[in-house]
């Protein structure tokens, strides 16, 4: 069930009070999420939270577990990133976000990730995962196995791309389970190269395609480097992110954000509200110094849905956020 604090002060806004009961979050007026957490990626430490054991869809937000099957199996020495994959009718019959993969295609393992994070790609999610396991079934078993062995004791993946439809069964996970899982990618310095890019080309020749990270923080908050959007009709809007300021990094997540004014408005508060909690998130670590151009929260207090992280995008930009 999500929750919703009507207008409590100013023009329409909500709180909801920080774990510790120092601190509160402002949230838009009619604009609900299903969970929020900052964490000390170091440590594990809950800087801030709400509601963050409540159950939500991931959407494509699941595909950083596929991300780290896939970079444990390159540290075991059971692939690389330059290992060609051949897609199959499987994969490329995927919808919703895509690259356009064709039966017979071959990539590098690298290049599949970077479409995956950078630009959501279902069809390379998908083409990973059946390179790593000889179905797209047994590869969600192994992804429910992972979890629970990082103590992700909500969370239940049945696709490796979290693109599902209607009343599902849907990906379901807590902003919890999502910063444990986030915790454990930081320790793979590849995690953040992937998802920390701003843009690549992808497929080189005349049917290549710029791939556009579809983290809009990584332009805007000092030190963003990751992680993953997500978003779908059923799940709303999602985010992990995380920012590194001077050597301390945190871990903010978004779960299933909605904005009563529809999908761009969704996105755009799920990040103003990441991009809070990170800020927030340092300051509660007490490592920023004056050196450091932070985004400016609304107070000094308050953990708030600051305005200086929003961005307007075009309708291309919103075809290309759906799943």
């Amino acid at each position: 069930m999500r929750w919703l604090y009507l207008f409590a002060f100013y023009l329409g806004c909500s709180l909801f009070s920080h774990a510790l009961g120092a601190q509160t979050v402002v949230l838009e007026s009619g604009v609900s999420i299903d969970g929020a957490i900052c964490i000390d990626a170091e440590s594990g430490n809950v800087l801030l939270e709400k509601q963050a054991d409540l159950l939500g869809h991931p959407a494509s937000v699941t595909k950083l577990m596929t991300l780290l099957l896939v970079l444990e199996d390159i540290q075991a020495g059971k692939t690389s990133l330059t290992k060609p994959i051949t897609i199959t009718a499987e994969a490329a019959r995927q919808g919703g976000s895509q690259v356009w993969l064709a039966p017979g295609e071959s990539f590098t393992t690298e290049a599949l990730l970077y479409a995956m994070m950078l630009h959501s790609a279902n069809d390379a999610s998908v083409a990973l995962a059946l390179n790593r396991e000889n179905s797209v079934q047994n590869f969600v078993q192994r992804m429910n196995q992972r979890a629970q062995e990082l103590g992700m004791n909500r969370t239940h993946f049945v696709t490796p791309n979290g693109l599902t439809y209607g009343a599902g069964p849907h990906d379901t996970t807590t902003a919890r389970d999502l910063a444990k899982l986030a915790q454990t990618l930081c320790q793979f310095p590849e995690a953040l190269t992937l998802s920390g890019k701003k843009d690549y080309l992808f497929r080189p020749g005349s049917r290549s395609v710029v791939l556009d990270n579809h983290n809009h923080l990584l332009n805007s908050f000092p030190g963003c480097d990751g992680l993953k959007t997500g978003w779908t009709v059923a799940a709303n809007a999602s985010i992990v992110t995380t920012a590194k300021v001077n050597g301390r990094r945190v871990i903010a997540v978004v779960l299933g954000c909605k904005s009563e004014q529809g999908a761009k408005p969704s996105q755009r508060a799920r990040d103003r509200l990441a991009a809070d909690l990170m800020n927030n998130g340092l300051r509660e670590l007490g490592k920023v110094t004056p050196s450091v151009a932070l985004p400016v929260a609304t107070t000094k207090v308050p953990l708030a849905l600051s305005k200086s992280t929003a961005k307007e995008d075009s309708f291309w930009d919103f075809l290309d956020d759906i799943f």
